[in-house]
């Protein structure tokens, strides 16, 4: 079911940023956004791990540095049915965690250091459960696509947002409601590949956080550590950017109010109730 829905949201995604570049320059602009969206995919598929890692300023460890988180994750692949990842180690004391890679052949995952410092083993275990569990659905990839057609939709309602003020794009009675169609679809478009967004990376995280705790064996342990990434978030928050803020186990920039409409990961409380609820 998250598969189909999955599927059924990108290509939502895809389809308005077609029928942004059809709005603004007909066929023409239908083809031009098209090809752009599908090279930033790409860009993205070949390149988002290695952007992002070095974004946070992550550093690749080895077991060496770390027996103990070495040790977890190699068991947990092994469970998994995947290949061992790599392993990065954030320099910031906010908990937190997150996987990248393009498929599980070249996956990566890392944690903070302040992950390393509250939690105890089978409660990292189930993280890293987690984690592995997105690298095994290929959700990373499937997050990064949407963050880029969710970019590059922004920037063709900016596009239009522009044409209507100067008077570009089609004639009026082709573009079927003039300037203050382009400007309607400026405003619009944005939202709407937001929430799309949204929407698929809220459906990963529950599946990931069922099979993750499959992996581990107990999603008490999991659950515990949720509640506890969470308050430190609250306590420490981190410097992150709303575009990779869907990568992140508890979402970075997790706000109240009306912010939560536009949250990449479901409500806690959800998530937690979920995980006590499962049976093995």
């Amino acid at each position: 079911m998250n598969a189909l829905k999955t599927t059924f949201l990108m290509a939502l995604l895809m389809v308005l940023a077609v029928f942004i570049g059809y709005t603004i320059g007909g066929n023409g602009g239908m083809m031009i956004a098209f090809i752009f969206a599908l090279g930033m995919n790409l860009v993205s598929y070949w390149f988002s791990d290695k952007i992002v890692l070095k974004m946070y300023k992550a550093e690749e460890i080895t077991e060496s540095d770390s027996p103990r988180l070495f040790a977890v994750v190699r068991d947990l692949s092994q469970r998994a049915g995947l290949p061992m990842p790599k392993v990065y180690l954030i320099p910031t004391d906010t908990p937190n965690a997150f996987a990248t890679g393009r498929n599980p052949e070249h996956a990566a995952v890392a944690v903070t250091r302040g992950i390393m410092n509250i939690l105890t083993e089978n409660e990292l275990r189930g993280v890293l459960g987690h984690e592995l569990a997105h690298v095994k659905h290929r959700d990373i990839l499937i997050g990064t696509i949407a963050a880029v057609f969710a970019g590059a939709i922004s920037m063709l309602a900016h596009m239009a947002q522009w044409a209507a003020i100067f008077g570009g794009g089609r004639s009026d009675n082709e573009r079927g409601g003039g300037g203050l169609g382009l400007l309607a679809m400026a405003i619009v478009a944005p939202i709407a590949a937001l929430l799309i967004q949204m929407a698929i990376s809220r459906s990963r995280e529950y599946l990931a956080d069922e099979d993750g705790a499959r992996f581990h064996g107990n999603p008490r342990d999991l659950a515990s550590a949720l509640a506890k990434l969470q308050r430190g978030g609250e306590r420490m928050p981190m410097q992150a950017t709303p575009a990779t803020a869907h990568m992140f186990i508890v979402n970075p920039l997790t706000r109240g109010g009306l912010m939560s409409l536009f949250s990449t990961h479901p409500p806690m409380e959800e998530r937690i109730k979920r995980l006590e609820a499962m049976r093995f």
